[in-house]
């Protein structure tokens, strides 16, 4: 039984830091890639970062690339997500996901998720 469980969210000012973790359990081969979405009130869920098991390479949506980083240790199946400078408009529920690598598109298609973890930035 595949398991995903974040953990980490919180409040914190503009500003402020956050590191968000998804420990994966139970996962097989053919999910080969990692993702972070988030969703604010009254929005659609929207990407933030994608994180691939084989060469670790990553992908950042536009409103967060330098300021936050995704990380991956294969060892213990755990993705990170660590969050810097946060804004107010980062504020919603982040979601781990967990997914298979398309090769001749590189992106990962979600097909496991976690529960969320709540984020907060206030000004």
């Amino acid at each position: 039984q595949v398991q995903l469980a974040e953990s980490g969210g919180g409040s914190v000012q503009d500003g402020g830091s956050l590191r968000l973790s998804c420990a994966a359990s139970g996962l097989d081969s053919k999910t080969n890639c990692m993702r972070w979405f988030r969703q604010a009130p009254g929005k659609e869920r929207e990407e933030v970062a994608t994180i691939y098991n084989d060469d670790h390479w990553t992908q950042y949506a536009d409103s967060v690339k330098g300021r936050f980083t995704i990380t991956l240790i294969n060892a213990n199946h755990t993705v990170y997500l660590q969050m810097l400078s946060l804004k107010v408009d980062d504020t919603g529920v982040y979601y781990c996901a967990a997914g298979e690598k398309r090769y001749w598109t590189y992106s990962c298609q979600p097909t496991f998720w976690g529960q969320g973890t709540q984020v907060t930035v206030s000004s």
